[in-house]
């Protein structure tokens, strides 16, 4: 199968830059990568145009006006311009281990998503992996959090994968095929501001029969610490997805359909414009 990786970013260059570097250092390569970016500067491009030009695969920017949060507008953008048969979204403040891409191929099943996790670094240790002064992080490194989330076991893999509740899935470390994305017509675009919007998407998933499956002890990605985003819009974002639960939804309206049209144009080196999103 194809796989595009799609990595969400807004206005952090440098994180979005390890990240891209960690995609580079895999053991399996996806097809290509997509940069949704959610309204960025000049300095982003440049990370992304650097990749562009050192990637083995190809390297897409897919970039709208900043208008506030609209992570889901993005992404859907984003999944709309891509060619693979299996999406994995990634945020561009993760580092992902070695084999992160094998890991999401070996676990992707017919009829089913992946719902991975992510091992949370401190401050402290941000600011040395930001600065270059540390340059790889295990489940021991000082300063890893939730260290559990970062081991790379995979008979264990399998054992929690057959023991594990459903949760609320992660859009940070996320796997879908495509074609069950346009089933349920992507990200829902209403919910703007931080919060449950890739929960809503996963509740959409199970109504149209896509079941989860957890991945835990592979697919392992380390998230820089960073300040929490304003939480401004979750009560209302709240009120959203309780209407959906209300309503047994299995589509959304405002979806990836208002993209899949000819509205996405590249441009040289790969970059897009995207228009009237």
């Amino acid at each position: 199968m194809t796989v595009s990786l799609i990595i969400t970013t807004y206005n952090w260059p440098r994180a979005l830059y390890l990240c891209l570097d960690s995609v580079m250092q895999q053991t399996v390569m996806p097809s290509e990568i997509l940069v949704a970016d959610d309204g960025s500067g000049i300095s982003t491009r440049d990370v992304v145009r650097h990749f562009q030009n050192i990637s083995p695969v190809p390297v897409h920017h897919i970039w709208h006006e900043d208008r506030g949060f609209r992570v889901a507008a993005i992404r859907n953008k984003a999944i709309a311009a891509s060619s693979g048969d299996y999406v994995i979204h990634v945020d561009g403040d993760l580092i992902l281990q070695r084999n992160f891409i094998q890991d999401h191929i070996l676990f992707a099943r017919e009829g089913c998503y992946v719902s991975g996790s992510r091992g949370i670094i401190t401050e402290m240790l941000t600011q040395k992996v930001l600065s270059g002064e540390i340059t790889s992080l295990t489940a021991l490194t000082k300063g890893v959090r939730n260290s559990n989330n970062v081991m790379r076991v995979p008979i264990m893999a399998i054992v929690y994968r057959m023991i594990a509740p459903s949760q609320a899935p992660r859009s940070c470390n996320l796997g879908l095929w495509r074609r069950d994305l346009i089933r349920v017509n992507g990200f829902d675009e209403a919910f703007e501001g931080w919060g449950y919007e890739d929960t809503e998407l996963g509740l959409r998933l199970n109504n149209s029969g896509v079941q989860q499956r957890r991945m835990k002890f592979q697919g392992v990605a380390f998230h820089l610490h960073h300040d929490k985003a304003s939480r401004d819009n979750c009560a209302i974002n709240e009120l959203r997805y309780l209407e959906s639960i209300r309503e047994h939804r299995m589509r959304c309206e405002k979806g990836l359909d208002r993209h899949l049209t000819p509205k996405i144009s590249y441009l040289g080196g790969g970059s897009a414009a995207v228009v009237g999103g």
